[in-house]
């Protein structure tokens, strides 16, 4: 089964070489990798499944569950008419990835931190995210775009910034530009964040195979990813 992953879409083109970087390190394990974007940049979900010689996987690459991966992905599959299944987005299984960043770029465990975030209407996906800063230890989240509290609003003067943001772009640039000493990058391209789009993958094919039984026959499944993948971590604990 084909794998479609789909990421926001930016502008920029760092953040368009990110996406298609970590495609690349999902294909070490799932040989039929197309990437997507849900907005801004092309080609789109619709475009990329009607390429598409059979039945797929979506993997929203997301950090909360807003409008894109809530109405604007599931509408562009059906527009597509082709077989797919959408899996749950990455969201706040990265948090050990963004824990990482900050490390890098020079936060020490004891300063204050912010979660900086896109914004949303969905106040569920806004929960999300600051559920996501709890577990990070981020004190509190502002927001680079349409929500409330702005960045600036709640930003202290020795406060650390956490990016939660998967590729470079606008919101991040934002992010840049608040002032404050120590901004993490994007999670970027990074060996957890693949893995996390292969198990999401392989979860629903094999719930895919069970229903399909008589038509498609298993390879992978989310039970014998790791032993037929050994190198995935049996777990991916970052300081």
């Amino acid at each position: 089964m084909t794998l479609v992953l789909v990421a926001h879409g930016t502008r920029d083109p760092a953040g368009a070489a990110v996406i298609e970087s970590l495609a690349g390190l999902v294909r070490e394990w799932v040989p039929d990798v197309r990437v997507a974007y849900a907005d801004v940049h092309q080609p789109d979900v619709t475009s990329v499944l009607c390429e598409v010689d059979g039945p797929a996987v979506v993997v929203p690459a997301f950090l909360a569950a807003g409008y894109h991966v809530s109405i604007d992905i599931p509408e562009q599959v059906r527009a597509s008419g082709v077989p797919a299944v959408i899996t749950p987005h990455l969201g706040a299984d990265l948090v050990p990835v963004a824990r990482q960043r900050l490390l890098e770029a020079g936060w020490r465990r004891g300063q204050p931190l912010v979660l900086a975030a896109s914004g949303s209407s969905d106040p569920l996906a806004r929960e999300e995210v600051r559920a996501a800063a709890r577990r990070l230890g981020a004190s509190r989240v502002g927001f680079v775009s349409t929500s409330e509290p702005a960045l600036a609003e709640v930003l202290t003067k020795d406060a650390a910034v956490a990016s939660w943001f998967l590729a470079p772009g606008l919101f991040h640039r934002r992010a840049t530009e608040c002032g404050a000493r120590v901004v993490s990058a994007p999670l970027g391209v990074h060996p957890a964040i693949a893995q996390l789009v292969v198990c999401r993958y392989a979860t629903v094919r094999e719930q895919w195979v069970v229903a399909n039984r008589s038509a498609v026959r298993p390879q992978v499944t989310a039970c014998q990813t790791r032993a037929l993948y050994p190198r995935f971590p049996a777990h991916f604990d970052l300081p």
